[in-house]
């Protein structure tokens, strides 16, 4: 990104602003941006003896007999559920499950039209992870998988490892996991760009809630040697002295064992003097990364500034500050991080093997196909990892992720490489132009 003059720079912040003025138009003018609608042929009202009442019964008995064949009978094999209890919601923190919603329901949108996937979004009213855990429990037999969404930590680490443990299909927390992906992508390409090697670098992190401490544990076992890290929360840089840590906050205090070997005691600007890579999950900006941290870094120096809505620095002036590769979590600047890229094609996979969980080696297997599409197209300064309207991103991270589910031996379904593909493609397809054909027929109206 060139340096820019002042006007250029007051065009993109108006730029910036224009979502959220556009979403407080468009939201309640569809009222919503989901539905359901029927996925059968009714050919006349003769049909719904076969759909219901009496016919419904046989595929009934068969289902008691197996539960298993619900996943045949029904489309709980497409089905997922988005579940959240709406308390930390992107950046706005516990707004309640009411206030959540149009987040979930634009989740349940990038399912289907991204990943072919039927998503039903639910906000429940609890904040006791307890009872979240059980409510999943309960809804279990309803769904082909569970992404979980804007849940506080440390609880939410505790709901995932449960149901991960204690349900028989997929379990995602998309905050966690979904991030934890895209973001390894990036930097596998990132330091491609650059020329360093990834055991070697030296990484940065700003915020240590349940995104970045996803991150850590992806990319450590992606390569990033451990020691090498230096994760920061808002008291200050991780480090075995912050023995507080030890029994609210389990996930923290094992990155305090495992990274920071040089037991750097300070701020964020004290970690990244001599960084090669900075990710920044933490508060949205601008202002929260000061142009002389990144001045401190070390030469070519990788940022990544993923805050929503607003990156913790403008990449405008991350490159000013020396920064060569820079990328945020927005979709109106290059290189966005952004979670869209990872879960609509990991749950397409993991769904059309009928796996039984999403492992860490399925998220790394994803990622690295998502970084090699954009080594495939040729990598930039400026473009890391594909965008969303790269058709062929989803099918071919659906392929990776049922791939190594076979190879990991959760998955009920074996498939060829050919076989996945032919059937991810053809589902994301349909989707799409199911799409455009509602919207070309009036079904879905053009917006004002």
């Amino acid at each position: 990104m060139k340096k820019l003059t002042p006007a250029e720079i007051e065009q993109l912040v108006a730029k910036a602003k224009k979502p959220a003025e556009d979403a407080l138009k468009l939201h309640p003018f569809y009222r919503g941006k989901y539905q359901v609608v029927p996925k059968c042929a009714i050919r006349n009202f003769d049909d719904f003896a076969i759909w219901y009442t009496p016919g419904v019964a046989a595929p009934c008995k068969e289902i008691q007999k197996d539960v298993n064949l619900s996943f045949l009978h029904t489309n709980r094999a497409n089905t997922i559920c988005v579940l959240t209890d709406g308390t930390r919601v992107l950046g706005l923190g516990d707004i309640g499950p009411e206030a959540s919603m149009p987040v979930m329901e634009g989740k349940a949108l990038l399912f289907k039209y991204l990943g072919g996937v039927d998503a039903v979004p639910i906000a429940l009213r609890t904040k006791d992870p307890d009872e979240f855990i059980r409510t999943a429990k309960l809804l279990e037999p309803s769904f082909g998988g569970f992404n979980l969404e804007d849940i506080a930590q440390p609880k939410c680490f505790r709901i995932l490892d449960t149901l991960r443990a204690e349900l028989d299909v997929p379990v995602w927390h998309d905050d966690q996991q979904g991030t934890a992906a895209v973001t390894y992508a990036g930097l596998v390409n990132a330091l491609k760009i650059v020329g360093k090697d990834i055991s070697k670098v030296k990484v940065a992190m700003l915020g240590a809630g349940a995104s970045n401490i996803a991150i850590a544990r992806v990319i450590i076992k992606g390569g990033v040697t451990p020691g090498n890290i230096i994760m920061c929360d808002s008291k200050g840089t991780l480090h075995k002295g912050r023995t507080e840590l030890q029994e609210e906050f389990k996930e923290k205090w094992h990155m305090c064992q495992i990274t920071n070997d040089e037991n750097v005691r300070g701020t964020i600007a004290d970690a990244m003097k001599g960084a090669d890579v900075l990710i920044a999950l933490s508060t949205p900006g601008p202002g929260v990364v000061k142009p002389e941290w990144i001045k401190s870094m070390a030469k070519d120096a990788i940022v990544f500034v993923c805050a929503n809505p607003i990156p913790e620095i403008w990449p405008w002036e991350a490159i000013e500050a020396g920064a060569r590769v820079v990328a945020t979590g927005r979709s109106d600047f290059p290189n966005q991080v952004n979670n869209s890229l990872g879960f609509p094609g990991i749950f397409r996979g993991a769904l059309d093997v009928n796996a039984r969980t999403i492992t860490d080696e399925m998220c790394i297997a994803a990622a690295l196909e998502l970084a090699k599409v954009a080594e495939d197209r040729g990598l930039r300064e400026d473009y890391l990892i594909p965008t969303m309207d790269d058709w062929e991103v989803f099918p071919r991270e659906a392929v990776a992720v049922g791939m190594k589910a076979i190879e990991q031996g959760v998955a009920r379904i074996t498939m060829t490489r050919e076989e996945l593909m032919k059937t991810a493609t053809e589902k994301i397809r349909q989707a799409r132009e199911l799409t455009q054909w509602m919207m070309k027929e009036g079904f879905i109206p053009p917006a004002p």
